[in-house]
């Protein structure tokens, strides 16, 4: 089988694509024939050497994959050869076959194709781990989206307007928010023409932000927070703008009587699958109902892995990037 490979941390350019041996399922394991590969930030970071998990050299990159059940080892009985499915792999997915276990592998839902499928998982399962677990939010509160237009973000701003909240997107330019407006967001900030903090306080006649969901960090990470409401919930997701991991005035916290509250979907997956199965029957039930719409902005053969991986890396992405296997 054909896979991209990273031989040695460094730039996506450093790839190699190759001839593999193909995987053979072991117990409690299930063999993929990729269709479709999900694009996300930690691809960025895993080829770089920068991220939590450093597989052992040579590895294929790719965290989620959507394809069709190619064979199953012992102990597998949920789903079986032929099926189509969606897989968090960790790693591996950006091959024409991955191994994965069998507890990260779920059916695809009628009605959704490889490339929505591949654009799933990781996206919509760290927004609702985010949102429901984590923040807790509820009908009628108000979320403010920072990065509202990329993957986790658009996930964000659906995920918020079906639990029955409002959704204020922002995003660094007019186009990216219309994308954000077609998703369902009730009010839009351009932080690149206005003031974030301006903004805000004219949206929520004062009384601030109940939860903020920021996956970009970077130079609003401070500057959201102050925008905080009493009992506010600030979510950090993730750090898409680079330049270093921001710090916070221990004191904001205290007199917003605020929570500064991590998000890691991956972890929690793993210490509650029963949570996270709930999560996502609830997300596929939504999907179902036409909530939750996918949006795949643009799709990469397998052999240009390393553009598809810059395009996300730069943030030229809009919803989802994916790379098409088959």
């Amino acid at each position: 089988m054909k896979a991209v490979l990273c031989k040695a941390f460094g730039p996506a350019e450093n790839l190699v694509i190759e001839e593999t041996a193909s995987p053979v399922a072991k117990k409690n394991e299930v063999v993929l024939d990729v269709h479709a590969a999900g694009v996300n930030f930690p691809d960025t970071l895993i080829i770089e050497g920068k991220y939590q998990f450093k597989p052992p050299f040579p590895f294929s990159p790719g965290g989620e994959a959507a394809g069709v059940v190619s064979s199953v080892g012992e102990g597998v009985t949920h789903v079986k050869p032929g099926d189509k499915v969606m897989s968090l792999t960790g790693w591996g997915a950006f091959a024409e076959q991955v191994a994965v276990p069998a507890y990260n592998v779920m059916p695809m839902p009628a009605g959704m194709e490889f490339a929505q499928a591949a654009a799933f998982s990781m996206t919509y399962g760290t927004s609702m781990h985010a949102l429901k677990q984590r923040a807790n939010l509820q009908p009628g509160e108000t979320l403010l989206v920072l990065g509202a237009s990329g993957g986790v973000g658009l996930a964000a701003v659906e995920i918020a307007k079906a639990m029955g909240a409002k959704v204020i997107a922002a995003a660094s330019s007019d186009e990216k928010l219309e994308v954000a407006r077609n998703a369902g967001a009730d009010v839009l900030i351009n932080y690149s023409t206005e003031s974030l903090k301006e903004r805000l306080k004219e949206i929520t006649e004062g009384k601030g932000v109940d939860v903020i969901y920021d996956p970009v960090g970077g130079s609003f990470f401070e500057e959201a927070f102050r925008s905080i409401a009493w009992n506010g919930r600030f979510l950090v997701v993730g750090f898409a703008a680079g330049g270093g991991i921001p710090a916070l005035p221990a004191n904001l916290p205290l007199l917003k009587g605020a929570a500064l509250i991590g998000v890691f979907w991956g972890s929690f997956a793993q210490r509650q699958p029963k949570d996270n199965l709930a999560n996502f029957q609830q997300l596929i039930s939504w999907f179902d109902e036409g909530k939750l719409k996918p949006l795949v902005s643009q799709t990469f053969s397998l052999e240009q892995t390393a553009d598809a991986i810059n395009h996300l890396g730069q943030r030229k992405a809009v919803g989802k990037v994916v790379i098409k296997v088959r």
